[in-house]
């Protein structure tokens, strides 16, 4: 799959509206994402960026950005910065993700993911951590995650 994404993303994203199409497409196939309106800026083998609008349905009490929808954002941007920078013989599961909000999360919301090493093919499972730091429109980081993929060998057709 992640040569798919990779390659649907390049001839999408060269389109008019195509990073907004991307990410309808995604939310379309996780369905869950779409509570964020997530809008993808980029993507790439080692580094994706996507962002959200400070917007009512995903604000708390406070009037800020709610934690809940920045775990979905890193989610979102890790997974697919994830798949598209594994080899094309493994296959990736999120195991875990730590977080740490900063500050006040107010306006709208970048994330950046990049895995901790370059992903390897591999005849045995391992552990990519996936850093997402995501930032406010002064550039101030507001939250970071550490998102445990756990990587491994695509089953073998019969």
């Amino acid at each position: 799959m992640s040569a798919n994404v990779l390659k649907i993303y390049r001839k999408l994203s060269r389109k008019p509206f195509g990073n907004w199409m991307f990410s309808r497409l995604i939310c379309f196939k996780a369905p869950y994402f779409a509570s964020i309106r997530p809008r993808m800026m980029l993507l790439e083998p080692g580094r994706g960026e996507a962002a959200i609008a400070h917007r009512r349905s995903v604000t708390n009490h406070l009037g800020t950005v709610h934690a809940i929808a920045l775990c979905n954002l890193a989610e979102f941007i890790g997974g697919l910065t994830t798949d598209v920078s594994i080899p094309a013989s493994m296959r990736w599961i999120p195991k875990g993700m730590t977080v740490e909000y900063l500050k006040k999360a107010v306006g709208t919301m970048r994330a950046v993911a990049t895995p901790e090493f370059v992903p390897q093919d591999s005849s045995e499972g391992y552990e990519l951590p996936m850093l997402v730091s995501i930032s406010n429109p002064q550039d101030e980081i507001v939250f970071r995650a550490r998102i445990s993929m756990w990587v491994s060998p695509k089953p073998r057709a019969s």
